[in-house]
C-alpha cells in the first residue's frame, strides 16, 4: 500500500479544509512548493495534491504550482480538482504530473469520460466522493442521491483502472478511515485499484487499513496527520512496509 502525503491548495498555500468547508480552512504551509521538498526529504514517493480553489471554480486554478510541486519532486504526483473538461485535464498534463485525477465531471458526462480513459489509460483516476455513503460533487458543496458503492461497480465496466474514494465525514476529522465503507468498495469494485481517503489519525489507523488485507486497496492519503506531527512520513512508510530508499516510479 502506497503513502500519498497531501497537499491541498487553496489561496496559493498548502491547507486542510475540515469535512469539505471552505470556512474551516487550517494552514500548514504558505509555501507549498516547499511542502513538498519536505515530504521528499522524509522518504515520500508519491504525493497527492488537490487545486481545491479549481475544485469549486470548475478549472485549474493553481496549475502553476502544481508544474513547480512536480519539478521539485522526485516522484510520483497525483493531481485533482476542477478537472471537468478537456482543457482542464490538458492543462494538468502540461504540469508535468504523473496521473490526473478526475470527479464530479466524468461522473455525469459519460462522453469526456471515455475521453480521458483513451487520452490517459493507466495515468488516470476517478475520484468518488462520498458523504453518509452518497457520492458528493462540485467541490463537495452538493450531495447526490447516487450511491458510492453503485458507481464503483458501475465504472469497473468502463476501463478505469484507479479510484480515489474519500469519506467527507471522515476528511480532515482525525477520527479514523471508515473501513466498514473500504470494505463494502473493494467487494464492489475488485478490478480497480483503490486509494483511501479521509480520517488517518494514528500509525495504527495505517495498521488497520494494512490488515484489511485487501490486494485492490492500493494506497492511503494522508494530510492533517502527517502536519499535525501525529507521525513522521517514516514510520507511516515502516507500517506500510515501504521502508526503503527513495525512488521514482508509479503505484
Amino acid at each position: 500500500m502506497m503513502l500519498f502525503p497531501a497537499i491541498d491548495l487553496h489561496n496559493g498555500r498548502a491547507v486542510r479544509l475540515v469535512q469539505g468547508d471552505f470556512d474551516n480552512v487550517l494552514v500548514f504551509n504558505e509555501d507549498p512548493v516547499a511542502q513538498a521538498r519536505h515530504f521528499a526529504e522524509q522518504g515520500a514517493t508519491h504525493l497527492h495534491v488537490v487545486d481545491l480553489d479549481g475544485a469549486r471554480e470548475g478549472g485549474p486554478v493553481h496549475a502553476a504550482i502544481v508544474a513547480s510541486i512536480a519539478a521539485a519532486f522526485d516522484g510520483t504526483v497525483h493531481y485533482g480538482g476542477g478537472m471537468r473538461s478537456r482543457a482542464a485535464i490538458e492543462t494538468a498534463i502540461a504540469t508535468g504530473i504523473d496521473r490526473v485525477v478526475v470527479g464530479t465531471a466524468v461522473l455525469q458526462d459519460e462522453e469526456l469520460l471515455r475521453w480521458a480513459i483513451d487520452r490517459l489509460g493507466d495515468q488516470l483516476v476517478v475520484s468518488l466522493d462520498a458523504r453518509d455513503g452518497m457520492v458528493a460533487t462540485h467541490g463537495w458543496t452538493v450531495t447526490s442521491d447516487r450511491d458510492a458503492m453503485v458507481v464503483a461497480a458501475d465504472l469497473v465496466t468502463t476501463g478505469v483502472r484507479h479510484l480515489l474514494y474519500t469519506d467527507i465525514s471522515r476528511d480532515g476529522m482525525l477520527e479514523g478511515p471508515n473501513l466498514i465503507a473500504l470494505r463494502r468498495l473493494s467487494a464492489a469494485a475488485p478490478p480497480l485499484g483503490i486509494i483511501a481517503s479521509g480520517g488517518v489519525s494514528s500509525l495504527n489507523d495505517l495498521r488497520q487499513l494494512a490488515q484489511l488485507d485487501l490486494d485492490n486497496i492500493t494506497g492511503v492519503i494522508v494530510g492533517r496527520a502527517l502536519y499535525d506531527e501525529r507521525f513522521t512520513v517514516a514510520q507511516a512508510l515502516a507500517v506500510l512496509g515501504q521502508d526503503t530508499p527513495r525512488v521514482g516510479g508509479d503505484s
